[in-house]
Formats: C-alpha cells, structure tokens, sequence
C-alpha cells in the first residue's frame, strides 16, 4: 500500500508531508517576522524596506533552492562533500580577516547588503564529510581511531567559530554526539556520563567551587564506609572524587579565564546569582514579559504590545518566539512546538528507513543540528538555558540561517526520495 505522503517526482519518491512541515514553518516565520518588526509607512508583507519583505525574498530563494537540491543527483553530495567542508573551512578563515564585526562577533562576510555567514553552511558541510567518514568505516566495528578522526571532523570548524567567537554556533556542532552515539562510537553509559558532567558543570557554577567538592567528598566519604570491605569499589570511589574534583577547578578556570564577561554575566541572571533586570538581565526579562503577556490565546496578530514598541531586543531573529508567545498566546507557542516535534520524529523515521549508512548517517546529522536550534533557542527565551544568540530553524529573519536550513533538510530528502540508489 503506497504512503499517501510520497509522490514519484525528482526521479524518486519526495516525501511531501515533511515538505509541507518545512514550509509551514517558514510561512508562520514570515509573519511573525512581519509582526516583530512591523513599520506602518511600510505595512506591505512584501515591502523590500522592512525585514518581512526581505525575508520574503529569502523565502522564495529557498523553495528554488529546496527545488535544486531535490534535482541534483543523490551521489553528487557524497562526492563534493570533502570539497564543501575545504570551503566552507576558507570562509570561516576568511570571516576572521574581512568579515564584519556586529554585536561582539565577527562572523558575517558583507556582500553588498547581504551578510553572509559561514557558520551556518559549515554545519551542512560537516554533517556531509562526517557521513562521509563514518559510513566509510560502517562495515568495521566502531573503534577509538574513528571516533577521534570523526571528532577532529567536527572540531575543526568549532575552533574556528570559536575564534570569532560565535559560542552558541559553536555549540551546535556538539549535538552531533547524537550521531556517534546511534553508531555506536559512543555507549549509553558514556552519555550518561556526559549528562553527569553537564549536570555538574551547572552546580559549580550556581554554587562555591569548594562547597561542590565538600558535598563530593561527603559522598564519597559515605561510600567508602559503606563498602569498607570491598577494596576495588572503594578504589574507584576515591578515584571518581579525585576526577570529579579536578573537573570542578577546571570548570571554574574556564568560567574565569576562557568565556566572555558577557557570557558570565549571562549565566549569572539565568542562575540568579545577580539580578540585573535593566543591565544583563534585560533581555531574558523582557522576552519572559512579552511571553507572559500573551497568556492563553494571546493578543491577536499585530497587536504585542512588548514586540511593537521594541522591548524585546532581537525580536525578529533570536528571540522571535516571544511575538509568538506575546500573539498567539500558550496555545500559539505549543501548535508551533508540536511541528517542530513532528519535524524532528519525521526526520527520526526518515534516517532509520534509509538503506545506506552515508544517508542514515546524514539524517542524524539533521535531526541534531535542528534538535539543538529548536530546543536553545526556545529554552533561552523562556529562562531554562543562557542566552547565546542562535536562530529559530525556518522561523528566525535571516537569509543564510534560512538557507543552509533549507540545503540541510532537502538533501536529506533526496536521499530518501531514491534511497535505493544511494552509494
């Protein structure tokens, strides 16, 4: 029985319901876009003056693009993939030396009155080179070299975000853990593991560095005398609190000495260690306000009051979900997060039905690079996670966001589209 979804076209079966998610996405992004930063001299949705009638323009660009990517033979991305990555390499070598400096980073190359940023091409370029690299060993058993070669692929482009310094781009990129772990390159108990570094990076820095290792100790102190007949266990218990011990000190020297003070500051507000409502705090505590504010069912379209007299700072690309919180209320925000979720689910499916590792391998990129926009960018507006300035996917204004997005899904899609002819 045929998928209602799937249609023969682009010389396989496109799989035309997460077409129309994507799509939905961007059409509900356009508008909020619209209603973020409305202009009443210029109302028009497709007023080239305002940021809606440019990202209508990125919108349109997109659908050829997506047209494009469908088009272009499935083979051709495995094959262009080392020479996507070299470029896209030599852009964020480039953006270093003549990009553009705004907001404390330098991470656009101005072409005319478009600012390109390399960033966001360079997750699309390491998610095809990673495919590329692990589906070439997928006939081995998962092992250390590979790992460390794969993890090399990834933090190559990471280093080089870092210096310009883009954190939350940066960041993006370790989602992919997420790949390495569906390999099998990484075992559950190593991710657990991981969870209980980050669980611990966050208690050192909302409390002492040495009231952290006092509560270790104390544990461990607890489980010494406990299995005070087991040498072995008491072994490694005092070994862990040594490790755990040393981690704390080096989360406090890179709190002090490796992140910006506006990143400090940031984590500060969101731990409650400072309160600085008209100072750091200002923008978690106005997109908290702006959310707030649209209660139940919201305020109706065009009518925020917090996005229309600009209290939310980035209000049409970072923090665009405050004018869907401020608009269409609770229920506005848990429509747009449900599609999200679908989106990803559907992404979930499309990898684990693919018959050829590079494509599977390649749709896990995806789905974590999306996973991690959708949830940051949602978390940082509501107060759970800092502030660290990344794009809602499909939604947030921007021409390279929206395209590399785009790119990234619709190979994706062809690949699926004639996955049995994948190599």
């Amino acid at each position: 029985m045929s998928n209602p979804h799937r249609h023969k076209l682009f010389g396989g079966d496109v799989d035309w319901f997460t077409v129309l998610l994507w799509f939905t996405l961007c059409i509900i992004g356009w508008f909020n876009i619209h209603a973020a930063v409305f202009d009443p001299e210029h109302p028009g949705l497709f007023s080239m003056a305002t940021n809606y009638g440019k990202q209508s323009i990125y919108i349109f660009s997109a659908m050829l693009i997506a047209v494009a990517m469908l088009i272009v033979d499935a083979k051709f991305y495995s094959s262009i993939s080392p020479i996507l990555y070299a470029i896209t390499v030599l852009l964020l070598i480039a953006v270093l030396i003549i990009g553009r400096n705004v907001g404390g980073n330098q991470a656009w190359i101005p072409i005319g009155s478009f600012r390109l940023q390399p960033s966001e091409f360079a997750k699309l370029a390491t998610c095809l080179l990673l495919a590329r690299y692990l589906s070439a060993n997928s006939n081995k058993t998962p092992n250390l070299k590979t790992l460390f070669l794969g993890g090399i692929i990834v933090l190559f482009p990471v280093a080089l975000v870092m210096l310009q310094p883009d954190t939350g781009s940066a960041l993006a990129f370790f989602a992919l853990v997420f790949v390495f772990y569906r390999e099998g390159y990484i075992s559950g108990p190593w991710m657990f593991f991981g969870a209980l570094c980050i669980l611990l990076f966050v208690v050192t820095l909302a409390f002492s560095h040495w009231a952290v290792i006092a509560v270790l100790a104390a544990i461990c102190a607890l489980g010494v005398y406990y299995f005070r007949k087991k040498r072995k266990i008491i072994t490694t218990l005092i070994t862990l609190f040594v490790i755990s011990a040393a981690y704390v000190f080096c989360v406090e020297f890179v709190y002090d000495n490796v992140l910006q003070s506006h990143h400090r500051n940031r984590i500060d507000v969101l731990l409650g260690k400072i309160d600085d409502p008209r100072g750091q705090g200002y923008n978690l505590n106005q997109s908290m306000i702006a959310i707030g504010s649209g209660q139940l069912w919201g305020k109706g379209y065009l009518q925020g009051t917090q996005t229309k007299y600009n209290f939310v700072p980035e209000q049409s690309t970072d923090f665009i979900f405050c004018t869907i919180g401020e608009e269409w209320g609770f229920v506005g925000s848990i429509v747009i997060v449900g599609i999200y979720l679908t989106l990803l689910l559907r992404i979930v499916n499309i990898a684990e039905r693919q018959r050829t590792a590079f494509a599977r391998i390649y749709a896990y990129g995806v789905a974590s690079i999306l996973f991690f926009h959708f949830a940051i960018n949602i978390g940082m507006t509501i107060g759970i996670v800092p502030i660290i300035g990344i794009p809602l996917p499909f939604i947030s204004y921007g021409g390279s966001s929206l395209w590399s997005f785009t790119i990234l899904l619709f190979i994706m899609l062809k690949f699926d589209a004639n996955r049995k002819g994948i190599v």
